[in-house]
């Protein structure tokens, strides 16, 4: 019988794209997302080896929880490019995680998660307060094995944008209650795969920082006004309707967000320009911070959008935090803020606007 693979047509914000649905032998879904329908051939794939059960355990003291996944040990650290697991697969080589010659963008489940939709409360320890539940996907930017998102074409990182829209709305409508996208980049946050790529988390419930910013915002917090009183002390660079700036409150040095000038809860209520405008963004802010000492900048980047739960009050940013305080200096997290939360900055947010506004 000839296969015929799974092909969506999505109205996206900016226009029709197309999302290919492929499972994978052990059960894991890989999605394509591109401009034209994608119908290539399904060629060998790495297949999720055995694991045990990950599961949460609570802090009584912080009120907070963390995830204990033991099988991630084994996760893949830094391969060759002959080893590449994000690579497009080629007939005779090595099997990828996708299993296609050629794609634009890939989004599949992780192979090693902290969080699993399948958790489940058996095989827990007696320490365990729930089974980790949830859900982990990769997301690869380009088939090209260097790059980054200030390297990706507008026109890609629109496509990138368009999926992570997509992907909030299956993981809200599948009953999960905060996503997070985010990239990591450089292996001085942890980087273990050198291959342009990002992740999604997905949680069943909101974690406490999220929660506490949902709350602010309920209690009537409007960040787009607190924004306009600054008097663009703190900004960096805009483009149509979205701003970069460093928030005075930042904790890391030359922490930078991207936020729409009017009030969004996610990239769901973005317009069309809204989101060619947060496209150049992403480009932009690296290449800034890129340029701030000669030198590619490792940073920690994540959406920041409403719960599943969270009525329109919601403020929607992008947030960067790079990890240099200075050329060649990382910004370490010390005793002090490791044990208290309370962050040290060795530059204030108003002169890492200042400087990189200049660039």
């Amino acid at each position: 019988m000839l296969y015929k693979p799974s092909i969506i047509k999505l109205d996206g914000t900016t226009g029709a794209i197309f999302r290919r649905d492929h499972r994978k032998a052990d059960g894991r879904l890989l999605s394509l997302y591109g401009y034209a329908p994608h119908e290539g051939r399904v060629l060998d794939e790495l297949l999720r080896p055995e694991t045990a059960p990950g599961e949460l355990r609570r802090d009584p003291l912080r009120n907070t929880w963390a995830v204990y996944a033991p099988h991630r040990q084994s996760r893949t650290f830094l391969p060759s490019a002959a080893n590449d697991p994000l690579a497009p697969a080629r007939p005779g080589a090595a099997a990828t995680e996708i299993p296609f010659e050629d794609f634009e963008l890939a989004v599949f489940e992780n192979r090693f998660p902290s969080l699993s939709p399948s958790a489940v409360s058996s095989g827990l320890s007696a320490w365990a307060s729930a089974p980790a539940n949830g859900q982990c996907e990769v997301v690869v930017f380009s088939k090209e094995p260097v790059g980054s998102l200030g390297s990706l074409s507008e026109a890609r990182r629109v496509l990138l944008i368009e999926a992570l829209i997509d992907r909030y709305k299956r993981l809200h409508d599948a009953g999960f209650a905060y996503v997070m996208p985010f990239e990591n980049r450089g292996e001085q946050v942890g980087v273990t795969l050198p291959h342009p790529h990002g992740q999604i988390y997905a949680f069943p419930s909101v974690p406490e920082p999220q929660a506490t910013a949902d709350k602010a915002f309920r209690d009537g917090f409007n960040l787009v006004a607190e924004h306009a009183s600054w008097g663009g002390r703190f900004d960096v660079t805009g483009d149509g309707s979205l701003i970069a700036f460093c928030p005075p409150f930042a904790r890391f040095p030359y922490e930078t967000w991207i936020m729409p000038k009017r009030l969004c809860a996610g990239p769901w209520d973005l317009n069309a320009e809204d989101v060619h405008s947060l496209a150049r963004l992403l480009a932009e802010v690296p290449r800034r911070l890129d340029d701030l000492f000669g030198e590619t900048m490792p940073y920690m980047m994540s959406f920041q959008a409403a719960p599943r739960d969270a009525g329109s009050h919601f403020q929607f940013t992008v947030q960067f935090f790079p990890v240099l305080r200075s050329a060649g200096r990382l910004k370490y997290l010390a005793s002090v803020e490791q044990f208290t939360g309370v962050f040290t900055v060795d530059v204030v947010p108003e002169t890492a606007a200042e400087i990189l506004r200049a660039l």
